[in-house]
This record gives structure tokens, C-alpha cells and sequence, in this order.
């Protein structure tokens, strides 16, 4: 009877998570509902500004340590369409290394050539990026504020494309969308270009176009400099500093503009570590903010509509963790139910429940949402296509799910304690197309800090790889294989993709090398 209550319960708690990670499930066919239902939903300005009342702009470029991307972004948006008397430029640059000259340097040849330039180098990185965008705000002369990562590559016709929705004077942010410069570099950042597609097509869209709220993407966004100082400013006791300013804005009452007709170009992380980093800032960021403003959200006079949404949008972290424990109770629950000789052993139940929930957990509302997306974005055979892409999307997402699951108890552990978190940059590289380069020039990677989380990445791998033979040797719910590869193939790639970034650094440091571009194709 013991056995059979342990085996009971174990079963129990496994489809009570698959509950909670299914309900969020359904979320993405909400949201792709709403897309549907308000996509023609177009803001359109309420006037265009005359040429002699052009608003004034500072447009701030916040940098650490950019030196391969520095003078890319600098000298774009100086060529900016805008007329040179009404915006300014503000280079807000905390780094500690060479990049720091390459950038000043960048912004002298800028100015002797007419442009209205400031290079802000700040001797501490208080507040990290919140606090550099709080500090050129003291000396900016815009009454908007443009924001770019260093990263990214503004298109001359940006701020002209922007500017005239904000002749209403409820509009506190425009944000327009993302495009990837390396999209096509190699299966990873194509895979993240699916997932951010996603995001910006998808759910941006449908939340501002129903009315709900959405959120500043942190760069390729303008500001009505009096909605950031009305909502208390930038502040850094979260990583997600756009995320918890976008809340607070709207709170007040302010009205956000997503314009994904609009873009602007980026690159995609291009190796495992770099694309972790970034997921897990973002992950870490996200549940902080909804551990600092999901409750004032909750008790706020806004509709139930919005409540909802901001519910799932804040806390669709949690998904990472439950995917882990549904990970390590697949084992107790369902191959070891011959040792406890539970009702369940024989049940075909069992087998088809089990199938279902993969399935259901691993394709289905994922691959609508995914799909949907490239198709609005380039055409019905895109959109199929992506369908050849979604065993690895789906491999990958399982992969970092323990490296955002570590993010996620930082975040709660960084509010208990009320201390800010670090704010790590992701690596940039400065690719373009399918250029491909070697790994970062970095100190060595080596120890068991940084070793850790890969090796118990490939440890969860090896785990699902034995469901994978245990299935096959005893025929034991032999539909689940493909989705229990899935799993396997995930956490194996992500973490064997660590270690051989974190090994090339590794040689790199010890060989005191430089970082060399490779021209090279890159096979599909």
C-alpha cells in the first residue's frame, strides 16, 4: 500500500505541473488569438509634425567594453535622418578597457564633421545601464529620448518613421521591432531569430493593438522624456530596467506605440555562452520585476484584461523550473512504477497520457506560435518551413531551461535580500550575414564555477538519453522517443556547446591570441 501511495502521488504531482506549464501553453494560442483578431489595429498618427516644429532628440548610446561594435553604432546614428539642430547624440560609455578611446575617438572625427556629439565616460558602472541612461538624462537637451544598444545598427530613416506618433500627447513610447543581421550565421541564430520573431511579431502586437500592456525591448525604442521622469526613472534593482520603467509608465496612465513595420537590425549572440548570458539576464530581470510590481499591478483599477496578461507576461518564468522537475520526475513517476507495483504499471492510461503531455508540452502551442509568426513575416512557405526547425527551436528551449532556472531563484533570492544583481553585457562580435568568428578573447574559463551548470547540462542529457533506451529495450511507451530525443538532444547540445566555448576561450587566454574573422560557408 506504501508503495502504491508513493507511486500515486508521484504521478499526481508530475500532471499537476504539466497543469501549470500546459496553462501557459495555452497562453501562446491567446495570445496568437489576439494577434488575429486585432492585427489591423494600426496606430496611426493623429498629425504629422510641420518641418519648422520638429521635436528635439537625444538619442543615447549606452555601451561597456564594445570595442568590436563601437564605431558601427556610433557612426550610424550619425547619419540619422533628423535635422542636425534638433538632435544630439550621448555616447554613455562605462568601459574599463581599450574600447573606451576607440569610441571617444570615433566621436571626435564625428564632431569636427558638424555633428552635435557628447562622449560621456562615467569612472564607475553604479546602477550599470539603468544608471548610465538615468545620468546622460541630467545633461540631455531632448525632449525625447532614442535608445540604442551598441549592438544594433539604427536605419537612417528611424526617428523621422517614429517621431509623428508622439503629436498625441498620451503616447509615452514607440517601439518599433527587431531584425537580425546574422540570422542565417548558423543553426543557433537562426533558432533565435524564431524565438525573438516570435515576441515582436506575435505577442508585441497583440497585447499593444487589444489595448494590454507591453513593454520597451530596452533599445530601437523613443521616450517622451516627461513619461520616464513621471514614472520615477530608470532604476536598477532589476535587470530588466526597460521592463520595470514599461510597467511603471503605464501604470501612470501613459500609452505605449509598437510599430513592427518599423525595424531596426541587431546581431544575435552568435556562440552557446554569449546567447545564455543573454537568457539569463533577461530570465533573472523578468522575475524580479514581477516579484517588485506584480502586486501593485494586481491591486491596481486596471481591467482584468490587462491583470491577466501582465500576470502571464511577468511570471511566464516560473515555466523554466517546471520543466526541470518534470525532467527528473519522469523517472519516479513512470519508468520505476515497476518497482512500486503501482495500479498505473499495466493501464494503457498511462502510455497515452504520457505521449499527450510531451507532445503537447514539446509542439503543439510552441509550433503554432512560431510558425504564425515567420509566416506573417515572410510568406506561407516560411512559415512551413520553420515546421523543419522546430525539433531543434524545441531542443534548444529545453537546453536552457536549467540555466534559466538558475536565473530564476537569483532573482528571488536578489529581492529577499534586496541586493541589485550584476549586470553582465552580452558579448558582442560585430557579425554581419554568415560571417563567422572565432570565440571571444577572455580570461580563462576553466573552474569549476563556470564548469558546473555545462556539466550538469550534459548529465540531464545522459538522463533522458537512458528513458530513451529503456523505452526502446522493454517497448515501453515507445511514442514518447522522438519527444524523449528531443529532450535528450537539447540538454546535450546546449551543454556540450558550453564546454567547447568556454574550452576555446580557455586556449585562447593561455595562447594570448587575438580574435581572427573566418570567412567561411556556413552549412545548412
Amino acid at each position: 500500500m506504501a508503495a502504491n501511495a508513493i507511486a500515486i502521488a508521484l504521478t499526481s504531482v508530475y500532471f499537476c505541473i504539466l497543469a501549470l506549464v500546459a496553462v501557459y501553453g495555452f497562453h501562446r494560442y491567446v495570445l496568437v488569438f489576439l494577434y488575429i483578431r486585432h492585427r489591423a489595429n494600426v496606430h496611426k498618427p493623429s498629425r504629422h509634425y510641420e518641418p519648422d516644429e520638429l521635436p528635439h532628440i537625444t538619442v543615447q548610446l549606452p555601451m561597456y567594453n564594445e570595442d568590436m561594435v563601437a564605431e558601427r553604432v556610433i557612426s550610424a546614428t550619425c547619419e540619422l535622418d533628423y535635422p542636425r539642430d534638433k538632435f544630439e547624440i550621448q555616447v554613455l560609455d562605462d568601459s574599463t578597457d581599450h574600447s573606451a578611446d576607440i569610441a571617444k575617438q570615433v566621436c571626435e572625427d564625428w564632431a569636427k564633421r558638424g555633428v552635435n556629439i557628447h562622449y560621456i565616460h562615467r569612472a564607475n558602472r553604479d546602477g550599470f545601464k539603468a544608471g548610465a541612461l538615468q545620468a546622460g538624462l541630467k545633461t540631455a537637451r531632448g525632449q525625447f529620448i532614442a535608445i540604442f544598444d551598441a549592438d544594433f545598427v539604427p536605419p537612417t530613416a528611424i526617428l523621422r518613421n517614429v517621431v509623428d506618433h508622439f503629436t498625441d500627447d498620451k503616447i509615452g513610447m514607440v517601439q518599433v521591432r527587431w531584425d537580425h543581421l546574422n540570422r542565417d550565421a548558423s543553426m543557433l541564430t537562426r533558432s533565435q531569430a524564431i524565438f525573438l520573431d516570435g515576441h515582436f511579431v506575435i505577442e508585441h502586437t497583440a497585447r499593444n493593438r487589444s489595448g494590454r500592456f507591453m513593454h520597451f525591448n530596452g533599445t530601437a525604442g523613443v521616450w517622451r522624456r516627461e513619461t520616464i521622469a513621471e514614472a520615477g526613472g530608470w532604476q536598477h534593482d532589476t535587470l530588466t530596467e526597460d521592463l520595470d520603467l514599461s510597467y511603471r509608465a503605464q501604470l501612470k496612465g501613459w500609452k505605449f506605440v509598437y510599430l513592427p513595420q518599423y525595424v531596426a537590425p541587431a546581431e544575435l549572440p552568435p556562440e552557446m555562452i554569449s546567447f545564455k548570458q543573454q537568457a539569463h539576464r533577461w530570465t533573472k530581470g523578468s522575475a524580479q520585476t514581477a516579484i517588485k510590481l506584480l502586486p501593485r499591478i494586481m491591486r491596481s483599477k486596471l481591467p482584468w484584461s490587462i491583470k491577466s496578461e501582465a500576470f502571464f507576461h511577468l511570471t511566464c518564468t516560473i515555466v523554466y523550473p517546471l520543466m526541470v522537475l518534470l525532467t527528473l520526475l519522469l523517472f519516479p513517476t513512470f519508468i520505476s512504477q515497476d518497482l512500486f507495483k503501482a495500479p498505473l504499471k499495466f493501464h494503457p492510461l498511462n502510455t497515452v497520457l504520457f505521449s499527450v503531455s510531451l507532445f503537447v508540452l514539446a509542439t503543439c502551442s510552441a509550433g503554432t506560435f512560431f510558425v504564425y509568426a515567420q509566416r506573417e513575416l515572410f510568406g506561407r512557405v516560411a512559415g512551413w518551413k520553420t515546421l523543419l526547425q522546430l525539433p531543434f527551436i524545441m531542443a534548444l528551449g529545453v537546453g536552457v531551461c536549467l540555466n534559466n532556472t538558475q536565473a530564476f531563484f537569483e532573482a528571488i533570492v536578489s529581492m529577499i535580500r534586496r541586493r541589485p544583481a550584476e549586470f553582465i553585457r552580452t558579448p558582442k562580435y560585430g557579425v554581419t550575414g554568415k560571417r563567422r568568428f572565432v570565440a571571444l578573447r577572455e580570461p580563462p574559463r576553466f573552474n569549476f564555477s563556470k564548469l558546473a551548470l555545462p556539466i550538469v547540462e550534459v548529465a540531464f542529457g545522459c538522463y533522458m538519453l537512458s528513458f530513451i533506451v529503456i523505452s526502446l529495450f522493454h517497448g515501453y511507451a515507445l511514442s514518447t522517443v522522438p519527444f524523449l530525443a528531443i529532450f535528450a538532444g537539447g540538454y546535450l547540445y546546449v551543454g556540450f556547446s558550453s564546454l567547447a566555448v568556454l574550452y576555446r576561450r580557455h586556449r585562447e587566454a593561455v595562447e594570448q591570441s587575438l580574435i581572427v574573422p573566418v570567412e567561411e560557408p556556413v552549412a545548412l
